[in-house]
C-alpha cells in the first residue's frame, strides 16, 4: 500500500500519486480549530482527552496520532517552537488548562497569560507579560483572537530604525535548536508512513499576523497594519532593509535547522504573507517582483540547493495575477487556493500552472460550501475539485471517488 509520505512526495514532484494526499494539521495555515479536533475525537470514539491548543491566537488544536490514523491523514507536523503570541512549547513550560468562551476546556502553553474583561472578552498578553498590557482580544462569542494594535506613538521618519521591526526575528539558540530537532525526530518516530511537514521561522516577509509585534512586550517601529501597507509604497527602502536582515536571519536559521534534522521534512511552510483580497490584490505583480521576490528567491534558492524540502507560499484571495511571481520566486506550493475569489477558477488554475505548482488546498469552498452546505454538497464539491486538480487523463471518476471515500 502507498504511504501518505509517498503519495505526498509524488504530488510534490508532479508524479501521479496513488491516492489524494490529505492534510488537516501540517501547518499554521492548514490546521484545524480545537473545537473541531475535540468533535472529531468524539466522532471516531477515541479516548477522551483535552486538546492541546498549539496556536492560541488562531485557536488551532493539535491532532494526536490516533486521530490522524483514524482519519487517514497523510501529513504530520512537529509542534512549532512558539505560537503567534510568543508562547513557547518547551516541556519545561508545561501545559495548563484554559476554559474557552464556547464551553471547551483546552490545554495551552504554560507561558500563556490571559484575563477576562468586564464584557466577558478574553485578553491575551505578550509572552506571558501581564505588565505590558494586552496584545490580543477574543470576543466572548468568538473562537480566536484578534490583534490589538499597539503602535508606539507618532512615526518620525527621521528616527525610523529597521532594527525596531526586527526585534521578533533572531538567531535560534542552541536550546531552540535542540527543541526543534527533538520535535522533528519524535514526529518521524510516530509518523507511521505519514509525511512530516514543518513551519520555518522568520520567512514571512511582511506577514500581517506578525506586524503588530504580538510576541513583544513593547513593540517599536511600524506596528500599525494600515501604516505598514502604506509604508510598502512610501517607505520602500525602509521595508527593504527590514527584509534584507530578516532574510539573513532566516537563512542562517534554515542552515542550522537542516544541520540538525536533515531531510526529515518533505515540505516547509516558509511565508504566510497575504497578497489577495476577495476581488483583487494588495499590490501589482511588478511591485511584488521589486519588493518581495528578491528575498523569497534567496530563501528558496538556498533550500532547493541544500535540502530535499519543497517550499510553501500561503496567500489567501484573488492571487492568480501574482502566481507567476510566486513561481519566479522559487515556491513549489500554493496554499490555500481560494477558489471562491475572483480569477481563481480551479480548472483554469490547473490548466495554467498545474505542471509547475502544487495546489495545497482548494478542496472545498471554506466560506460558503463548508460552513453552510449540506454534507452531500460538501462531498460533491470535494470530489469535483479532486477530479479537476488530479491528472484526469490517468484517473477515472470512480477511482477518485474511492480514494476520497473517508470524506
Amino acid at each position: 500500500m502507498t504511504t501518505g509520505k509517498q503519495a505526498l512526495q509524488d504530488a510534490l514532484n508532479h508524479r501521479q500519486p496513488a491516492k489524494v494526499p490529505i492534510d488537516l494539521n501540517g501547518t499554521l495555515v492548514s490546521g484545524m480549530h480545537a473545537s473541531c479536533v475535540a468533535a472529531l475525537r468524539k466522532y471516531y470514539a477515541l479516548p477522551e482527552r483535552m486538546v492541546r491548543m498549539y496556536d492560541v491566537f488562531l485557536g488551532l488544536g493539535y491532532m494526536e496520532t490516533d486521530l490522524l490514523e483514524a482519519m487517514g491523514i497523510d501529513v504530520q507536523a512537529p509542534l512549532p517552537l512558539a505560537d503567534n503570541i510568543g508562547s513557547r512549547y518547551r516541556p519545561l513550560d508545561g501545559w495548563k488548562e484554559m476554559p474557552m468562551p464556547w464551553g471547551q476546556t483546552v490545554l495551552v502553553p504554560g507561558q500563556f497569560a490571559w484575563s477576562v474583561d468586564a464584557n466577558g472578552d478574553y485578553l491575551g498578553y505578550p509572552s506571558g507579560d501581564r505588565a505590558a498590557g494586552p496584545l490580543a482580544r477574543m470576543p466572548k462569542s468568538g473562537y480566536f483572537f484578534d490583534a490589538i494594535i499597539r503602535q508606539p506613538g507618532e512615526i518620525d521618519d527621521a528616527k525610523l530604525d529597521p532594527a525596531d521591526n526586527l526585534e521578533e526575528h533572531a538567531l535560534l539558540s542552541e536550546e531552540d535548536l535542540d527543541y526543534i530537532a527533538d520535535q522533528a525526530k519524535q514526529a518521524e518516530q510516530t509518523a507511521n508512513g505519514r509525511a512530516i511537514v514543518a513551519t520555518l521561522p522568520d520567512g514571512g516577509m511582511g506577514d500581517i499576523c506578525h506586524i503588530p509585534g504580538m510576541a513583544l512586550s513593547r513593540p517599536k517601529g511600524i506596528r500599525d497594519v494600515e501604516e505598514w501597507y502604506v509604508s510598502t509604497v512610501s517607505r520602500r527602502d525602509y521595508i527593504r532593509a527590514i527584509f534584507a536582515r530578516q532574510t539573513e536571519i532566516a537563512l542562517e536559521n534554515m542552515r542550522r535547522i537542516h544541520a540538525r534534522v536533515g531531510d526529515i521534512f518533505s515540505a516547509v511552510f516558509v511565508c504566510g504573507t497575504d497578497f489577495g483580497t476577495q476581488t483583487g490584490q494588495f499590490c501589482s505583480a511588478d511591485s511584488l517582483r521589486d519588493l518581495h521576490m528578491p528575498f523569497y528567491k534567496k530563501m528558496n534558492d538556498w533550500i532547493h540547493a541544500n535540502t530535499g524540502w519543497k517550499t510553501m507560499k500561503h496567500s489567501c484571495g484573488a492571487v492568480e495575477p501574482l502566481i507567476e511571481v510566486f513561481l519566479e520566486s522559487g515556491f513549489d506550493i500554493l496554499n490555500p487556493v481560494q477558489c471562491s475569489a475572483s480569477g481563481m477558477d480551479p480548472a483554469e488554475l490547473k490548466k495554467r500552472y498545474g505542471d509547475r505548482l502544487v495546489f495545497w488546498g482548494g478542496g472545498v469552498d471554506t466560506q460558503r460550501t463548508l460552513p453552510f452546505g449540506t454534507p452531500a454538497e460538501v462531498r460533491r464539491e470535494v470530489l469535483e475539485r479532486c477530479r479537476i486538480f488530479v491528472r484526469r487523463a490517468r484517473r477515472t471518476s470512480y477511482e477518485v471517488k474511492v480514494l476520497c471515500e473517508p470524506w
